[in-house]
């Protein structure tokens, strides 16, 4: 009987669920750290204004939400600036939608490097992740500011202690937005069309989240149809956070969390078992 040899590195044609495990994803943390840093000069490297751009787009969109829904349809919100009402709504879809936009073409925007060099692929998606996590720290550094302004004008009170709850509404956004993203990386790479509909994903989920308007002022007959989105309660959650105002129960931020794990577990499981098969699809 021949003696079992064992090699140091096996190649098997099976692709596993699993796939990559916690010690090779940090035996590659410079590379994550490397893309990171390559994403975002690829961003802002050649722009007039550079990183200014994280700053201007949000204002740009508070003006235009104050204009359209405050100014032209008179959409009823809080007792809130609109302004301040506006920016906390956008600063956090901002990182939904980025996030989601942005890993959903992780394979279209990395089919080169994946065809040349092997990285746990998982590195790639987690890359824009950070990247996206310090775009938003600098759109909340903003928030902040303008939260500050009003308070020190005397037109909003703040409690500082409760600003902490937005942090798990901040975490459950970023599985929602990593978990759908992987999971469209893969359907957009088998099928091109869909990547069309991503668009249109994006745009309708804006709508029926509550960021130009908020739980408080919809009529109560309709809540249970807004609350079948798991992003309402976190958008809620987070403005009670910054405003102490918030249409939101225990039961509704646990369905989220659910829905959020079952989204990113399963875009990790997707992700892990498809994504060195679709190289040769690429």
């Amino acid at each position: 009987m021949p003696e079992k040899i064992n090699w140091e590195w096996e190649i098997k044609p099976q692709t596993s669920w699993f796939g990559t495990n916690f010690r090779e994803l940090y035996a590659y943390k410079d590379l994550l750290f490397r893309l990171v840093r390559k994403e975002f000069l690829l961003r802002y490297q050649q722009t007039i204004l550079g990183p200014l751009w994280v700053l201007i787009q949000p204002d740009l969109t508070v003006f235009v939400f104050v204009v359209v829904f405050n100014r032209v349809i008179k959409v009823s919100i809080p007792d809130i600036p609109p302004p301040l009402f506006y920016l906390s709504g956008i600063t956090l879809w901002t990182l939904f939608s980025d996030l989601f936009s942005g890993t959903s073409s992780t394979f279209s925007a990395n089919v080169e490097v994946f065809n040349k060099v092997y990285f746990p692929r998982l590195i790639a998606p987690l890359s824009v992740t950070f990247l996206h996590c310090f775009r938003f720290l600098i759109q909340l550094s903003l928030l902040m500011i303008v939260l500050l302004f009003y308070y020190f004008t005397g037109k909003i009170e703040v409690d500082f202690l409760r600003m902490f709850w937005m942090i798990p509404a901040v975490i459950i956004c970023i599985g929602f937005g990593l978990g759908g993203g992987l999971i469209f990386s893969i359907l957009t790479a088998k099928y091109r069309d869909l990547a069309n509909v991503l668009g249109m994903i994006i745009s309708m989920l804006m709508f029926i989240c509550p960021i130009f308007y908020s739980m408080v002022t919809v009529t109560s007959s309709v809540h249970w149809l807004a609350y079948i989105n798991p992003l309402t309660p976190l958008f809620e959650l987070f403005r009670y956070a910054v405003f102490g105002i918030g249409k939101f129960t225990g039961m509704q931020i646990l369905y989220s969390c659910l829905c959020m794990f079952l989204m990113l577990g399963y875009g990790i499981l997707l992700f892990n078992k498809k994504g060195d098969q679709l190289i040769d699809v690429l």
